[in-house]
């Protein structure tokens, strides 16, 4: 372990020496444990992290750059669609995305580095149940979605293959996810296939530069955002491993999206008939004034430009066909090469911009009293996942349904959006329109045929269907052909048999 002296003389250099001002007071163990979490700290990357944070902190209250003169939508050679594709032009990007599955070249990365807070919860989001019939997790959806295109892929190929499962998570997440993923039995994955790893942590800062103590033993310390992924990779031989496995294309994505398809075929197929390096899926806008980032062009280079970045007047453009001209809203679902994401860790990662979270965080006092500030007094800095579109010399667009595969869980039930209500209503919805779409009817507790509704946003029954019987509404004529159904119902893993459940 590093001494004493050599930590004190790091925090003189770093400009942080009132990180040990308690030392006096801490007992062995507590003395130890600082140490530890200090010596892990470079003195030179820690005081220019607390330097850029306390500058960019005061920049952040100046007036924002306004990027309206310099924006352009994405060029329609490098958008695709569901809803303006033909069938025939998505079958064969689908067809696409399954040779590749087929030939074990894809794999999935999960960013979970977020604790639950919003949700008035302390578990990892990917824990949480949002009150489905199943009782189902957002983990056990994700891992289901995986072993059914799994399976869909070896059928269609007459192959066993494997779809890697990467989750990113981040000091405050990795235990309780392991624990959990044991206790499930890694939801009948196999677990050399699911590889779990860090991102870094980073000093919260106060607003004139200095590191916050959380606990006298404790530095108050967050993850470097998602787009910390890229060092992560780096720091855990996360891209070794894929080119071990013959990973070449990579899907990442969000845990808090209840829809997201895994490894998605047509999007991975798209992505790879362009010849693309680097790819995001869109969803258009709700609305105009939505307040979400959309991609586009500032000066001819692809990144993500946030509401409060644009005008009034640019965020209501609208085209010749009345269509509004910055409408890809960004879903945080992408798309790259494992060549790119090497280039990335190799090159560009160190430029990547700081990105400042101005956040309430608990720090000790300086007479050791615990503070929890009733408004922001500290400086997280991040990293975004999609600052490297900039660097793609091959970026796409992909344009799928908000309704079928973008359902974000953000906020507890008190909020009137992106909540657990919603989420598990866009689910059903979903599962709802699968299973007329496959020729079932539903019946009340009586006999009494439901007239079905032309609106599926609040359908008239409870029906969830297993990612295990159908990954994305295939497959279910089989089953619900002309069936007469009653409400609440689920069609489960067991494919043979309807549980219906009063």
């Amino acid at each position: 372990m590093v001494s004493e002296e050599e930590i004190r003389a790091r925090l003189e250099r770093a400009g942080q020496p009132h990180l040990l001002r308690f030392w006096g007071e801490l007992q062995p163990a507590g003395r130890a444990a600082l140490l530890r979490e200090l010596a892990m700290l470079d003195p030179d990357e820690l005081r220019e992290h607390c330097r850029r944070a306390a500058a960019a902190c005061a920049q952040e209250q100046g007036p924002l750059e306004h990027l309206d003169s310099r924006m352009r939508p994405v060029q329609p050679e490098f958008l695709g669609s569901v809803r303006h594709s033909d069938p025939r032009t998505l079958q064969r990007w689908e067809e696409e995305g399954f040779c590749q599955i087929a030939q074990n070249k894809v794999a999935v990365l999960l960013l979970a580095g977020g604790q639950g807070t919003r949700l008035g919860v302390t578990y990892p989001k990917g824990m949480y149940r949002v009150g489905l019939p199943s009782g189902k997790t957002l983990y056990e959806l994700q891992a289901e979605r995986i072993r059914r295109v799994e399976q869909l892929a070896g059928c269609r190929h007459n192959t066993p293959c494997t779809v890697p499962w990467y989750i990113m998570t981040s000091e405050f997440t990795l235990k309780p996810t392991v624990e959990f993923f044991k206790e499930n039995n890694f939801f009948h994955l196999d677990p050399a296939n699911v590889i779990m790893f860090e991102q870094r942590m980073l000093p919260a800062v106060s607003f004139d530069g200095r590191a916050l103590l959380e606990r006298k033993d404790k530095v108050a310390m967050a993850p470097d955002g998602n787009g910390g992924l890229y060092r992560a990779l780096m720091d855990n031989g996360i891209l070794e491993d894929m080119e071990h496995r013959g990973v070449e294309y990579v899907h990442v994505y969000c845990v808090d999206n209840i829809l997201v398809k895994m490894a998605d075929p047509v999007f991975i197929g798209f992505c790879v008939l362009k010849g693309a390096d680097c790819g995001a899926k869109v969803v258009e806008k709700a609305y105009p004034n939505e307040p979400v980032g959309v991609v586009c062009q500032v000066d001819g280079i692809y990144q993500v430009v946030e509401y409060s970045e644009v005008d009034l007047e640019t965020v209501q453009r609208r085209d010749e066909s009345g269509n509004l001209v910055f409408n890809a809203g960004n879903i945080c679902n992408h798309f790259f090469t494992r060549s790119f994401l090497q280039t990335i860790t190799r090159e560009f990662e160190p430029l990547l911009k700081q990105h400042v979270a101005i956040k309430k965080v608990p720090f000790v006092d300086e007479d050791g009293n615990l503070v929890k500030p009733l408004k922001p007094n500290g400086i997280k800095m991040e990293k975004f996942v999609f600052d490297v579109f900039q660097f793609s010399k091959n970026f796409v667009a992909f344009e799928v349904l908000r309704e079928e595969e973008f359902s974000p869980l953000k906020n507890a039930d008190t909020a009137n959006k992106d909540n657990p209500t919603t989420a598990r209503q866009a689910l059903l919805a979903q599962h709802y329109r699968w299973a007329l779409q496959a020729g079932a009817h539903f019946v009340d507790e009586n006999g009494v045929r439901i007239p079905e509704q032309a609106s599926t946003e609040n359908p008239p029954v409870l029906c969830e269907i297993s990612p295990l019987v159908s990954y994305f509404g295939e497959g279910l004529e089989v089953y619900l052909k002309d069936e007469e159904v009653c409400s609440p119902f689920i069609l489960d893993e067991n494919k043979a048999k309807l549980l219906e459940k009063a």
